[in-house]
Protein backbone atom coordinates (compact mmCIF):
# COMPACT_ATOMS: atom_id res chain seq x y z
CA UNK A 1 0.00 0.00 0.00
CA UNK A 2 3.34 2.62 0.57
CA UNK A 3 2.82 3.33 -3.42
CA UNK A 4 -0.98 4.34 -3.28
CA UNK A 5 -0.08 8.09 -3.16
CA UNK A 6 2.11 7.66 -5.88
CA UNK A 7 -0.68 6.24 -7.85
CA UNK A 8 -3.43 8.88 -7.06
CA UNK A 9 -0.37 11.38 -8.72
CA UNK A 10 0.28 9.67 -11.55
CA UNK A 11 -2.79 7.99 -13.30
CA UNK A 12 -0.54 6.16 -16.07
CA UNK A 13 -2.47 2.60 -15.65
CA UNK A 14 -5.61 3.14 -15.41
CA UNK A 15 -6.67 -0.71 -15.60
CA UNK A 16 -3.96 -1.38 -13.11
CA UNK A 17 -5.10 1.00 -10.44
CA UNK A 18 -8.93 0.21 -10.99
CA UNK A 19 -8.28 -3.51 -10.60
CA UNK A 20 -5.93 -3.17 -7.50
CA UNK A 21 -8.22 0.37 -6.15
CA UNK A 22 -11.49 0.46 -6.66
CA UNK A 23 -12.36 1.94 -3.13
CA UNK A 24 -10.11 5.12 -4.36
CA UNK A 25 -12.29 6.03 -7.00
CA UNK A 26 -15.10 6.53 -4.02
CA UNK A 27 -13.02 8.17 -1.93
CA UNK A 28 -11.25 10.55 -4.57
CA UNK A 29 -15.36 10.98 -5.35
CA UNK A 30 -15.86 11.88 -1.30
CA UNK A 31 -13.27 14.06 -0.27
CA UNK A 32 -12.25 16.03 -3.87
CA UNK A 33 -14.80 17.24 -6.70
CA UNK A 34 -15.39 15.28 -9.79
CA UNK A 35 -12.39 15.68 -11.88
CA UNK A 36 -10.49 14.07 -9.60
CA UNK A 37 -12.43 10.56 -9.71
CA UNK A 38 -12.27 8.27 -12.31
CA UNK A 39 -15.33 7.96 -13.68
CA UNK A 40 -14.66 8.13 -17.23
CA UNK A 41 -13.18 4.43 -16.33
CA UNK A 42 -15.60 2.19 -17.16
CA UNK A 43 -14.51 -0.46 -15.06
CA UNK A 44 -15.35 -2.98 -12.50
CA UNK A 45 -16.65 -0.43 -10.25
CA UNK A 46 -18.89 0.99 -13.10
CA UNK A 47 -19.91 -2.40 -14.14
CA UNK A 48 -22.06 -2.61 -10.72
CA UNK A 49 -25.44 -2.79 -10.40
CA UNK A 50 -27.16 0.00 -8.73
CA UNK A 51 -30.38 -2.14 -8.06
CA UNK A 52 -28.29 -5.16 -6.65
CA UNK A 53 -26.38 -2.14 -4.56
CA UNK A 54 -29.36 -0.75 -3.14
CA UNK A 55 -30.67 -4.46 -2.22
CA UNK A 56 -27.24 -5.19 -0.63
CA UNK A 57 -28.45 -2.01 1.67
CA UNK A 58 -31.52 -2.85 2.52
CA UNK A 59 -30.46 -6.41 3.33
CA UNK A 60 -27.69 -5.53 5.82
CA UNK A 61 -30.17 -2.86 7.53
CA UNK A 62 -32.72 -5.40 8.25
CA UNK A 63 -30.51 -7.81 8.86
CA UNK A 64 -29.44 -5.97 11.60
CA UNK A 65 -32.47 -4.87 13.17
CA UNK A 66 -34.18 -7.58 12.84
CA UNK A 67 -31.81 -9.12 15.40
CA UNK A 68 -32.76 -6.85 18.31
CA UNK A 69 -36.39 -6.98 18.17
CA UNK A 70 -36.04 -11.10 18.09
CA UNK A 71 -34.83 -10.66 21.07
CA UNK A 72 -36.99 -8.26 22.76
CA UNK A 73 -40.55 -9.53 21.63
CA UNK A 74 -40.30 -12.38 23.80
CA UNK A 75 -37.84 -11.16 26.60
CA UNK A 76 -40.28 -8.54 27.52
CA UNK A 77 -42.78 -11.76 28.45
CA UNK A 78 -39.58 -13.51 29.84
CA UNK A 79 -39.38 -9.99 32.57
CA UNK A 80 -42.44 -10.41 33.18
CA UNK A 81 -42.38 -14.00 34.55
CA UNK A 82 -39.44 -13.13 36.32
CA UNK A 83 -41.30 -10.28 38.10
CA UNK A 84 -44.72 -12.22 38.72
CA UNK A 85 -42.26 -15.24 40.11
CA UNK A 86 -40.45 -12.35 42.81
CA UNK A 87 -43.94 -11.27 43.96
CA UNK A 88 -45.45 -15.03 44.69
CA UNK A 89 -42.58 -16.16 46.31
CA UNK A 90 -40.90 -13.12 47.54
CA UNK A 91 -37.17 -14.94 46.31
CA UNK A 92 -35.07 -12.10 45.92
CA UNK A 93 -33.31 -14.26 43.13
CA UNK A 94 -36.03 -13.87 40.84
CA UNK A 95 -35.85 -10.11 41.35
CA UNK A 96 -32.50 -9.37 40.79
CA UNK A 97 -32.71 -12.11 37.50
CA UNK A 98 -35.20 -9.16 36.49
CA UNK A 99 -33.12 -6.12 37.08
CA UNK A 100 -30.30 -7.64 35.50
CA UNK A 101 -32.32 -8.52 31.60
CA UNK A 102 -34.43 -5.32 31.75
CA UNK A 103 -31.07 -3.27 30.97
CA UNK A 104 -30.18 -6.10 28.15
CA UNK A 105 -33.78 -5.58 26.76
CA UNK A 106 -33.36 -1.31 26.90
CA UNK A 107 -30.43 -1.56 25.24
CA UNK A 108 -31.69 -4.04 22.66
CA UNK A 109 -34.90 -1.85 22.31
CA UNK A 110 -32.95 1.26 21.75
CA UNK A 111 -30.61 -0.35 19.10
CA UNK A 112 -33.73 -1.92 17.62
CA UNK A 113 -35.32 1.42 17.37
CA UNK A 114 -32.73 3.17 16.03
CA UNK A 115 -31.59 0.62 12.97
CA UNK A 116 -35.64 0.52 12.58
CA UNK A 117 -35.78 4.11 11.97
CA UNK A 118 -33.11 4.01 9.07
CA UNK A 119 -35.07 0.89 7.62
CA UNK A 120 -37.75 2.94 7.00
CA UNK A 121 -36.02 6.24 5.58
CA UNK A 122 -35.18 3.62 2.77
CA UNK A 123 -38.60 3.08 1.14
CA UNK A 124 -37.92 6.77 0.37
CA UNK A 125 -34.49 7.10 -0.37
CA UNK A 126 -33.87 4.31 -2.24
CA UNK A 127 -37.47 2.12 -3.12
CA UNK A 128 -39.77 5.15 -3.65
CA UNK A 129 -41.71 3.21 -6.08
CA UNK A 130 -42.98 0.75 -3.25
CA UNK A 131 -44.62 3.35 -1.43
CA UNK A 132 -46.04 5.05 -4.66
CA UNK A 133 -47.29 1.39 -5.70
CA UNK A 134 -48.14 -0.21 -2.66
CA UNK A 135 -48.21 2.89 0.25
CA UNK A 136 -51.96 2.45 0.49
CA UNK A 137 -51.78 -1.07 2.50
CA UNK A 138 -48.02 0.10 3.13
CA UNK A 139 -48.26 3.33 5.14
CA UNK A 140 -50.80 1.92 7.36
CA UNK A 141 -49.79 -1.10 7.93
CA UNK A 142 -46.32 1.15 9.46
CA UNK A 143 -48.11 4.15 11.35
CA UNK A 144 -50.33 1.23 13.16
CA UNK A 145 -47.26 -0.37 14.52
CA UNK A 146 -45.77 2.87 15.67
CA UNK A 147 -49.60 3.83 17.23
CA UNK A 148 -49.95 0.42 18.93
CA UNK A 149 -46.90 -0.48 19.67
CA UNK A 150 -43.81 1.88 19.55
CA UNK A 151 -45.99 4.43 21.48
CA UNK A 152 -46.68 1.36 24.43
CA UNK A 153 -43.43 0.13 24.47
CA UNK A 154 -41.74 3.68 24.27
CA UNK A 155 -44.18 5.11 27.29
CA UNK A 156 -43.79 1.92 29.72
CA UNK A 157 -40.64 0.96 28.93
CA UNK A 158 -39.65 4.15 31.57
CA UNK A 159 -41.91 2.86 33.97
CA UNK A 160 -40.14 -0.58 33.69
CA UNK A 161 -36.74 1.31 34.08
CA UNK A 162 -36.99 3.66 37.09
CA UNK A 163 -40.61 3.21 38.26
CA UNK A 164 -40.03 0.10 40.37
CA UNK A 165 -39.32 2.43 43.61
CA UNK A 166 -41.33 4.91 42.56
CA UNK A 167 -45.28 3.56 41.78
CA UNK A 168 -47.17 0.32 43.56
CA UNK A 169 -45.95 -3.23 42.25
CA UNK A 170 -49.01 -4.05 40.63
CA UNK A 171 -48.16 -0.68 38.60
CA UNK A 172 -44.46 -1.92 37.88
CA UNK A 173 -46.08 -5.40 36.93
CA UNK A 174 -48.81 -3.88 34.77
CA UNK A 175 -46.13 -1.83 32.90
CA UNK A 176 -43.87 -4.73 32.17
CA UNK A 177 -47.18 -6.37 30.84
CA UNK A 178 -47.78 -3.45 28.27
CA UNK A 179 -44.17 -3.35 27.10
CA UNK A 180 -44.60 -6.93 26.39
CA UNK A 181 -47.98 -6.28 24.27
CA UNK A 182 -46.16 -3.27 22.44
CA UNK A 183 -43.52 -6.04 21.09
CA UNK A 184 -46.05 -8.26 20.05
CA UNK A 185 -48.71 -5.99 18.66
CA UNK A 186 -44.98 -4.19 16.81
CA UNK A 187 -44.12 -7.71 15.52
CA UNK A 188 -47.99 -8.05 14.39
CA UNK A 189 -48.20 -5.37 12.09
CA UNK A 190 -45.08 -5.98 10.63
CA UNK A 191 -45.74 -9.65 10.20
CA UNK A 192 -49.40 -8.29 8.40
CA UNK A 193 -47.32 -6.25 6.26
CA UNK A 194 -44.45 -8.26 5.39
CA UNK A 195 -47.39 -11.36 4.91
CA UNK A 196 -49.25 -9.20 2.03
CA UNK A 197 -45.73 -8.90 0.49
CA UNK A 198 -45.55 -12.82 0.57
CA UNK A 199 -49.29 -13.19 -0.13
CA UNK A 200 -51.15 -10.73 -1.58
CA UNK A 201 -55.24 -10.21 -0.86
CA UNK A 202 -58.02 -7.81 -0.22
CA UNK A 203 -57.05 -5.45 -2.69
CA UNK A 204 -57.53 -4.41 -6.85
CA UNK A 205 -54.73 -2.18 -8.61
CA UNK A 206 -56.18 0.56 -10.70
CA UNK A 207 -53.62 2.85 -13.13
CA UNK A 208 -50.63 0.51 -11.04
CA UNK A 209 -51.24 1.76 -7.90
CA UNK A 210 -52.55 -0.91 -4.82
CA UNK A 211 -55.83 0.33 -3.37
CA UNK A 212 -57.48 -1.98 -0.22
CA UNK A 213 -60.99 -3.22 -1.00
CA UNK A 214 -60.75 -5.30 1.96
CA UNK A 215 -58.70 -4.61 5.36
CA UNK A 216 -59.79 -7.88 6.76
CA UNK A 217 -58.31 -9.92 3.73
CA UNK A 218 -55.03 -7.58 3.10
CA UNK A 219 -54.04 -8.07 7.41
CA UNK A 220 -54.87 -11.95 7.38
CA UNK A 221 -53.24 -13.01 4.30
CA UNK A 222 -52.88 -16.72 3.94
CA UNK A 223 -50.05 -16.74 4.91
CA UNK A 224 -50.29 -14.34 8.08
CA UNK A 225 -51.24 -16.43 10.79
CA UNK A 226 -48.69 -18.89 10.49
CA UNK A 227 -46.02 -16.52 9.58
CA UNK A 228 -46.56 -14.89 13.22
CA UNK A 229 -46.40 -17.73 14.70
CA UNK A 230 -43.47 -18.56 13.17
CA UNK A 231 -41.93 -15.59 14.00
CA UNK A 232 -42.81 -15.43 17.61
CA UNK A 233 -41.53 -18.81 18.20
CA UNK A 234 -38.38 -17.67 16.43
CA UNK A 235 -38.15 -14.75 19.44
CA UNK A 236 -38.52 -16.71 22.14
CA UNK A 237 -36.09 -19.72 20.98
CA UNK A 238 -33.85 -16.59 20.61
CA UNK A 239 -34.50 -14.88 23.57
CA UNK A 240 -34.34 -17.88 25.49
CA UNK A 241 -30.86 -19.16 24.20
CA UNK A 242 -29.41 -15.31 24.67
CA UNK A 243 -30.36 -15.24 28.53
CA UNK A 244 -29.12 -19.26 28.88
CA UNK A 245 -26.01 -18.50 27.37
CA UNK A 246 -25.12 -15.19 28.84
CA UNK A 247 -25.85 -17.33 32.00
CA UNK A 248 -23.88 -19.98 30.99
CA UNK A 249 -21.24 -17.27 30.72
CA UNK A 250 -21.59 -16.14 34.25
CA UNK A 251 -20.95 -19.60 36.02
CA UNK A 252 -18.20 -19.97 33.88
CA UNK A 253 -17.14 -16.69 35.37
CA UNK A 254 -17.45 -17.62 38.85
CA UNK A 255 -21.00 -15.70 38.92
CA UNK A 256 -22.46 -17.34 42.90
CA UNK A 257 -25.93 -15.65 42.43
CA UNK A 258 -28.93 -17.86 42.42
CA UNK A 259 -30.30 -15.68 39.66
CA UNK A 260 -28.36 -16.93 36.69
CA UNK A 261 -28.72 -20.26 37.88
CA UNK A 262 -32.50 -19.76 38.23
CA UNK A 263 -32.34 -17.82 34.22
CA UNK A 264 -30.66 -20.68 32.72
CA UNK A 265 -32.57 -23.18 33.64
CA UNK A 266 -36.23 -21.45 33.48
CA UNK A 267 -35.02 -20.66 29.83
CA UNK A 268 -33.50 -23.78 29.04
CA UNK A 269 -36.66 -25.94 29.83
CA UNK A 270 -38.77 -23.14 27.61
CA UNK A 271 -36.75 -23.84 24.61
CA UNK A 272 -37.01 -27.26 24.89
CA UNK A 273 -40.80 -27.14 24.70
CA UNK A 274 -40.74 -24.25 21.93
CA UNK A 275 -38.74 -25.82 19.65
CA UNK A 276 -40.85 -28.75 18.70
CA UNK A 277 -43.24 -26.29 18.19
CA UNK A 278 -41.66 -24.22 15.88
CA UNK A 279 -40.44 -27.19 13.72
CA UNK A 280 -44.43 -28.30 13.29
CA UNK A 281 -44.63 -24.28 12.70
CA UNK A 282 -42.45 -24.20 10.24
CA UNK A 283 -43.24 -27.23 8.98
CA UNK A 284 -47.32 -25.70 8.18
CA UNK A 285 -44.83 -22.96 6.29
CA UNK A 286 -43.19 -25.18 4.05
CA UNK A 287 -47.36 -26.56 2.95
CA UNK A 288 -48.21 -23.12 1.83
CA UNK A 289 -44.50 -22.08 0.47
CA UNK A 290 -45.91 -24.59 -1.88
CA UNK A 291 -49.21 -23.40 -2.27
CA UNK A 292 -48.87 -19.59 -2.81
CA UNK A 293 -44.97 -19.46 -4.14
CA UNK A 294 -44.26 -22.86 -5.50
CA UNK A 295 -41.09 -21.13 -7.31
CA UNK A 296 -39.68 -19.97 -3.95
CA UNK A 297 -40.16 -23.74 -2.76
CA UNK A 298 -38.39 -25.12 -6.08
CA UNK A 299 -35.52 -22.80 -5.04
CA UNK A 300 -35.54 -24.08 -1.71
CA UNK A 301 -35.16 -27.58 -2.46
CA UNK A 302 -32.92 -26.74 -5.53
CA UNK A 303 -35.69 -28.89 -8.08
CA UNK A 304 -35.02 -27.97 -11.65
CA UNK A 305 -37.45 -30.40 -13.49
CA UNK A 306 -40.86 -30.63 -12.03
CA UNK A 307 -40.26 -34.45 -10.29
CA UNK A 308 -43.38 -36.73 -8.87
CA UNK A 309 -42.01 -38.30 -6.73
CA UNK A 310 -39.56 -35.93 -5.42
CA UNK A 311 -36.50 -36.51 -3.48
CA UNK A 312 -34.77 -34.37 -0.89
CA UNK A 313 -31.21 -32.63 -1.84
CA UNK A 314 -29.53 -32.67 1.41
CA UNK A 315 -26.40 -31.52 -0.05
CA UNK A 316 -25.95 -29.73 -3.50
CA UNK A 317 -24.47 -26.95 -5.94
CA UNK A 318 -27.11 -25.61 -8.12
CA UNK A 319 -25.66 -24.04 -10.87
CA UNK A 320 -27.73 -21.33 -12.66
CA UNK A 321 -25.85 -21.56 -16.36
CA UNK A 322 -26.58 -25.35 -16.82
CA UNK A 323 -29.78 -25.09 -14.61
CA UNK A 324 -28.81 -28.34 -12.92
CA UNK A 325 -27.11 -29.26 -9.51
CA UNK A 326 -23.27 -30.16 -9.87
CA UNK A 327 -24.13 -32.31 -7.00
CA UNK A 328 -26.51 -33.67 -5.69
CA UNK A 329 -27.08 -35.63 -2.39
CA UNK A 330 -30.59 -36.64 -2.27
CA UNK A 331 -32.83 -39.10 -0.58
CA UNK A 332 -35.58 -40.48 -2.76
CA UNK A 333 -39.30 -40.03 -2.33
CA UNK A 334 -38.04 -37.38 1.19
CA UNK A 335 -39.15 -34.38 -0.59
CA UNK A 336 -42.63 -35.63 -1.38
CA UNK A 337 -43.52 -36.98 1.86
CA UNK A 338 -42.19 -33.62 3.83
CA UNK A 339 -43.36 -30.75 1.33
CA UNK A 340 -46.32 -32.82 0.62
CA UNK A 341 -47.21 -35.19 3.03
CA UNK A 342 -47.82 -38.48 0.51
CA UNK A 343 -44.65 -40.61 -0.66
CA UNK A 344 -45.39 -39.51 -4.57
CA UNK A 345 -46.40 -35.80 -4.42
CA UNK A 346 -45.32 -33.69 -7.00
CA UNK A 347 -43.03 -30.49 -6.71
CA UNK A 348 -43.06 -28.13 -9.59
CA UNK A 349 -39.24 -27.08 -11.12
CA UNK A 350 -37.73 -24.29 -11.33
CA UNK A 351 -37.78 -24.73 -15.38
CA UNK A 352 -41.58 -24.43 -14.72
CA UNK A 353 -40.88 -20.60 -14.35
CA UNK A 354 -39.74 -17.35 -16.17
CA UNK A 355 -38.77 -16.18 -13.47
CA UNK A 356 -37.52 -17.19 -10.01
CA UNK A 357 -35.25 -16.23 -7.06
CA UNK A 358 -31.70 -17.16 -6.85
CA UNK A 359 -31.15 -20.98 -5.73
CA UNK A 360 -27.75 -21.29 -4.14
CA UNK A 361 -28.59 -18.35 -1.77
CA UNK A 362 -32.00 -19.65 -0.86
CA UNK A 363 -30.96 -23.44 -1.25
CA UNK A 364 -28.01 -23.20 1.15
CA UNK A 365 -29.65 -20.65 3.57
CA UNK A 366 -32.86 -22.51 4.35
CA UNK A 367 -30.28 -25.54 4.83
CA UNK A 368 -28.17 -23.72 7.40
CA UNK A 369 -31.35 -22.37 9.64
CA UNK A 370 -32.54 -25.79 9.77
CA UNK A 371 -29.36 -27.59 10.97
CA UNK A 372 -28.96 -24.79 13.09
CA UNK A 373 -32.73 -25.64 14.50
CA UNK A 374 -32.23 -29.10 15.01
CA UNK A 375 -28.96 -28.38 17.06
CA UNK A 376 -30.70 -26.32 19.17
CA UNK A 377 -33.45 -29.08 19.98
CA UNK A 378 -30.48 -31.43 20.59
CA UNK A 379 -28.83 -29.10 23.01
CA UNK A 380 -32.15 -27.78 24.56
CA UNK A 381 -33.40 -31.20 25.25
CA UNK A 382 -30.42 -32.60 26.50
CA UNK A 383 -30.27 -30.12 29.20
CA UNK A 384 -33.72 -30.38 29.86
CA UNK A 385 -32.87 -34.07 30.89
CA UNK A 386 -30.26 -32.91 32.90
CA UNK A 387 -32.26 -30.83 35.05
CA UNK A 388 -35.42 -33.28 35.51
CA UNK A 389 -32.35 -36.15 36.03
CA UNK A 390 -29.97 -34.42 37.97
CA UNK A 391 -31.61 -30.71 38.83
CA UNK A 392 -29.01 -29.04 37.50
CA UNK A 393 -27.16 -28.63 34.25
CA UNK A 394 -23.17 -30.37 34.05
CA UNK A 395 -20.21 -28.31 33.32
CA UNK A 396 -19.56 -29.42 29.66
CA UNK A 397 -23.32 -28.36 28.95
CA UNK A 398 -22.62 -25.37 30.64
CA UNK A 399 -20.31 -24.79 27.97
CA UNK A 400 -22.69 -25.50 25.17
CA UNK A 401 -25.22 -23.29 25.94
CA UNK A 402 -22.83 -20.61 25.80
CA UNK A 403 -21.19 -21.60 22.44
CA UNK A 404 -25.21 -21.58 21.82
CA UNK A 405 -25.98 -18.32 22.94
CA UNK A 406 -26.00 -16.29 19.69
CA UNK A 407 -27.63 -19.67 17.36
CA UNK A 408 -31.22 -18.32 17.44
CA UNK A 409 -29.73 -15.05 15.61
CA UNK A 410 -28.01 -16.79 13.28
CA UNK A 411 -31.26 -19.14 12.43
CA UNK A 412 -33.75 -16.43 12.64
CA UNK A 413 -31.13 -14.33 10.05
CA UNK A 414 -30.71 -16.83 7.45
CA UNK A 415 -34.88 -17.89 7.50
CA UNK A 416 -35.41 -14.11 7.10
CA UNK A 417 -32.58 -14.71 3.74
CA UNK A 418 -34.68 -17.46 2.83
CA UNK A 419 -38.31 -15.28 3.09
CA UNK A 420 -37.25 -12.14 1.63
CA UNK A 421 -34.54 -13.42 -1.25
CA UNK A 422 -37.17 -16.30 -2.23
CA UNK A 423 -39.63 -13.82 -3.18
CA UNK A 424 -37.18 -12.23 -5.88
CA UNK A 425 -37.66 -11.13 -8.36
CA UNK A 426 -40.50 -8.98 -7.09
CA UNK A 427 -40.72 -6.72 -4.06
CA UNK A 428 -44.53 -7.90 -4.31
CA UNK A 429 -45.06 -11.38 -5.35
CA UNK A 430 -46.24 -11.73 -8.64
CA UNK A 431 -47.68 -8.01 -8.52
CA UNK A 432 -44.81 -5.02 -8.32
CA UNK A 433 -41.43 -6.29 -9.14
CA UNK A 434 -38.33 -5.28 -7.27
CA UNK A 435 -36.45 -3.58 -10.11
CA UNK A 436 -39.70 -0.96 -11.03
CA UNK A 437 -39.30 0.42 -7.48
CA UNK A 438 -36.09 1.59 -7.13
CA UNK A 439 -34.70 4.86 -7.30
CA UNK A 440 -32.65 5.85 -9.97
CA UNK A 441 -29.75 6.33 -7.87
CA UNK A 442 -26.30 5.62 -9.80
CA UNK A 443 -23.52 3.53 -8.60
CA UNK A 444 -21.47 5.91 -7.09
CA UNK A 445 -24.05 7.57 -4.38
CA UNK A 446 -25.28 3.73 -4.10
CA UNK A 447 -22.00 2.03 -3.37
CA UNK A 448 -20.51 5.64 -0.86
CA UNK A 449 -24.07 4.83 1.05
CA UNK A 450 -23.61 1.16 1.56
CA UNK A 451 -20.29 1.91 2.45
CA UNK A 452 -21.26 4.37 5.16
CA UNK A 453 -23.86 2.11 6.47
CA UNK A 454 -21.21 -1.37 6.68
CA UNK A 455 -19.17 1.31 8.79
CA UNK A 456 -21.84 2.49 11.03
CA UNK A 457 -23.82 -0.78 11.73
CA UNK A 458 -20.19 -3.09 12.06
CA UNK A 459 -20.02 0.02 14.82
CA UNK A 460 -22.81 -0.49 16.52
CA UNK A 461 -22.73 -4.22 16.60
CA UNK A 462 -19.57 -3.81 18.25
CA UNK A 463 -20.82 -1.23 20.72
CA UNK A 464 -23.85 -3.76 21.26
CA UNK A 465 -21.38 -6.77 22.36
CA UNK A 466 -19.05 -4.54 24.25
CA UNK A 467 -22.39 -2.93 26.56
CA UNK A 468 -24.07 -6.10 26.93
CA UNK A 469 -20.37 -8.06 28.32
CA UNK A 470 -19.69 -5.12 30.37
CA UNK A 471 -23.02 -5.38 31.92
CA UNK A 472 -22.46 -8.96 32.32
CA UNK A 473 -18.78 -8.75 34.20
CA UNK A 474 -20.12 -6.02 36.30
CA UNK A 475 -23.07 -7.98 37.44
CA UNK A 476 -20.80 -11.16 38.13
CA UNK A 477 -17.92 -8.65 40.02
CA UNK A 478 -20.49 -7.22 42.01
CA UNK A 479 -22.12 -10.83 43.07
CA UNK A 480 -18.74 -12.18 43.66
CA UNK A 481 -18.17 -9.34 45.57
CA UNK A 482 -21.70 -9.46 47.72
CA UNK A 483 -21.02 -12.98 48.33
CA UNK A 484 -17.51 -12.03 50.07
CA UNK A 485 -19.24 -9.66 52.36
CA UNK A 486 -22.16 -11.68 53.20
CA UNK A 487 -19.50 -14.24 54.35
Amino acid sequence: MKNVPTQIKNITNKNIFIENYNIINFILKMTYNNKHSLSFYKGPLMELDPILLARIQFAINISVHILFPSITIALGWILLFFKLLYQKTQNIQWLNAYNFWVKIFALSFAIGVVTGVTMSFQFGTNWPGFMEKAGNIAGPLLGYEVLTAFFLEATFLGVMLFGQKRVSPFIHNLATFLVAVGTTFSAFWIIALNSWMQTPAGYEMIDGVVHVTSWWDAIFTPSFLTRLAHMLLASGLTATFIVAGISAYQIMKGDPAGATRKSLNVCVIVAAILIPIQIFIGDLSGLLVKEHQPDKLAAIEAIWETESPAGLSIIAFPNEKTRSNDFDLKIPHLGSIILTHTFDGEIKGLNEFKEHPPVAIVFWSFRIMVGIGLLMLLVSWTGAVQLIRKKEIGPKMIKVFFFMTFSGWAAVLFGWYVTEIGRQPWIVYDLISTAETAAPHGVTVMTSSLLIYCLIYIFVLISYFSVLFYLTNKTIKNNIAAEKQGA
